[in-house]
């Protein structure tokens, strides 16, 4: 699994907070290749039912991906969809047509449909990405181009870590 289930259970415990501190009715749709696996463990209370369901036919896929999360925000009465999008999957041609489908809603009637890339540096066989090494200013230009406004938290520092998400998903979330 790589370096993706850190990075989940970072970005689930920080959503949990934002939730919980400004009430929000919110869905969290994990992507990033097999570490949804990482966010599915978090849910369940008992690791026997976990074994049972995970990659077993009828039971839990393992991951869905950031497309999945605009197609569950129509069906689903939730203000906030957060989408975490790994890089392997931020670069796949389904991904590429989901980038522009905030396009079709209105954050302010609709709800929001934030798109959340953890770009770890490595797709699902652990070789390079394009959007976790092209330069900071090009990755910001991409984003926005795709309609985005983009909050970059970046460093290796645990608790600098933890500070600068909270501080962006309640930029996030209040504006």
């Amino acid at each position: 699994m790589g370096t993706t289930p850190p990075g989940q259970n970072f970005i689930y415990l920080h959503l949990n907070r934002v939730t919980t501190t400004d009430d929000l009715d919110m869905i969290y749709v994990a992507g990033p290749g097999h570490g949804g696996a990482a966010v599915v463990a978090n849910t369940y209370p008992g690791l026997q039912k976990l074994f049972l369901q995970f990659s077993f036919p009828g039971g839990d896929p393992q991951a869905t991906a950031h497309r999945s999360a605009r197609g569950r925000f129509t069906k689903e009465a939730c203000r906030v969809v957060a989408g975490v999008v790994g890089d392997g999957e931020a670069e796949t041609g389904p991904l590429a047509t989901a980038w522009h489908s905030n396009k079709f809603l209105n954050p302010a009637t609709d709800g929001a449909v934030p798109p959340i890339p953890h770009l770890n540096g490595y797709n699902k066989i652990a070789n390079p990405t394009i959007l976790a090494r092209i330069e900071p200013e090009e990755l910001d230009q991409l984003l926005r181009g795709y309609g985005q406004t983009p909050i970059f938290v970046e460093g290796h520092d645990p608790e600098l870590m933890h500070e600068a998400t909270a501080a962006a998903l309640d930029t996030a979330v209040r504006s």
